[in-house]
């Protein structure tokens, strides 16, 4: 199932090169989003990998709410966001992080899980990992443990997986 995920994924690509910054060439994956078989094969396959080990799905922001939410809905499980700094309207947990140049902030609300549930997150793209150990830091943070980290692609020359420690991690597709 894992080679026809990938192929899946990597026929669904798309190369954007100078985007967002000259000599960056970008992965587009809204291919996938705009091939309903293709989309649909994507969420199954994960779905199938964490069928009954997980009890709630973190999207997230933003792509990972696109497949967050789909990937919940086909779980029969409710889905938590993680977001941007100041753009849940409760009591959060915030964590900061270091990007290439500058930081960031994300957030979950301080009640998206409970103690011992079992969360997956999912995002569309692991690149140097600081998003993803992040977010799954606020769930830890919240009592409950991650039972998995998922993507659609993963970047490997960038190393992120290396930021998410020993925590399960399950990429799609590599390049």
């Amino acid at each position: 199932m894992s080679s026809e995920l990938s192929s899946v994924v990597e026929a669904h690509l798309a190369d954007v090169p100078d985007f967002p910054v000259e000599g960056v060439v970008f992965k587009d994956i809204t291919p996938l989003l705009q091939d309903p078989g293709a989309f649909r094969r994507v969420i199954e396959g994960i779905a199938d990998r964490y069928r009954g080990a997980v009890d709630v799905v973190a999207g997230i922001e933003s792509r990972g709410f696109i497949f967050g939410a789909a990937l919940a809905y086909e779980l029969g499980v409710g889905l938590a966001l993680i977001r941007k700094q100041g753009k849940l309207p409760r009591e959060t947990h915030s964590m900061s992080y270091d990007l290439e140049y500058g930081s960031a902030t994300i957030e979950v609300h301080r009640d998206a899980f409970t103690e011992g549930q079992r969360v997956l997150l999912i995002d569309d793209v692991l690149a140097t990992g600081g998003t993803a150990a992040s977010a799954a830091t606020l769930v830890e943070t919240c009592g409950a443990s991650v039972a998995g980290i998922s993507f659609i692609l993963e970047l490997s020359f960038l190393g992120g997986r290396a930021a998410l420690g020993d925590r399960p991690t399950w990429s799609l597709h590599t390049v």
